[in-house]
């Protein structure tokens, strides 16, 4: 079964990357869809492994996880892309190529710290917090290269994916009530983000934050 959560998270990893590397954002909000596809496989997952959370548990964060990260979080995404009519990212601060270059030394960075990261469990799989901790810089590394508003949201999305895996990989001490409360958070979050940004493409024509930066002064 350690197979199987490996390679959700590989998943995980990998969709993260390709966010670094894609400029089209129905193809950056379709990655976020099956990040949050994998995500919401590990509780499961973990359960069949080492039942150590109730099932009830492990139920209740699958199907919040799979219906809020995998379904409803882009479905309002893509919604909002499609009210500000943008579809690719234009110019952003970082180039894909270069972009690309620091993802992938984040990712060498977060798994050549294992003795430094690794988690005093003997049942957590090895991957687990490397993942967290390279899903996290990717998030970041996704808001701070992107120009596009939708896009900022995508990388906080990451972000908080990041934090999800962690959790995951202390289920057994994690309260659920905590898990759904980062849940809950995110879901308002992307809720208020998806307003800003369809008034401010309705009421600019464009959603690139460098422009928006002009009306400060």
């Amino acid at each position: 079964m350690n197979a199987y959560v490996d390679l959700a998270l590989v998943l995980v990893l990998l969709t993260g990357i390709y966010l670094v590397y894609t400029s089209r954002l129905e193809a950056c909000i379709k990655a976020t869809a099956v990040q949050g596809g994998a995500l919401a496989l590990l509780p499961v997952l973990h359960y069949i492994q080492e039942p150590t959370t109730s099932l009830f548990h492990t139920v209740l964060v699958a199907s919040s996880a799979l219906a809020l990260k995998a379904i409803l979080i882009p479905w309002l995404l893509v919604r909002a892309m499609r009210a500000a009519k943008v579809k690719r990212e234009v110019e952003p601060y970082v180039s894909t190529h270069v972009s690309v270059l620091i993802a992938t030394a984040l990712v060498i960075v977060a798994f050549v710290l294992p003795p430094v990261l690794a988690l005093p469990l003997s049942q957590v799989a090895a991957l687990y917090v490397p993942t967290a901790f390279a899903t996290l810089l990717l998030g970041f590394l996704v808001i701070v290269s992107k120009r596009t508003a939708i896009m900022q949201v995508v990388g906080y999305l990451v972000v908080e994916n990041g934090a999800f895996v962690f959790g995951q990989s202390v289920a057994a001490h994690l309260p659920f009530v905590v898990e759904l409360g980062v849940l809950l958070d995110l879901l308002v979050g992307v809720f208020v983000m998806g307003i800003v940004i369809h008034s401010i493409g309705r009421e600019f024509d464009h959603i690139d934050v460098e422009k928006l930066n002009l009306l400060k002064g």
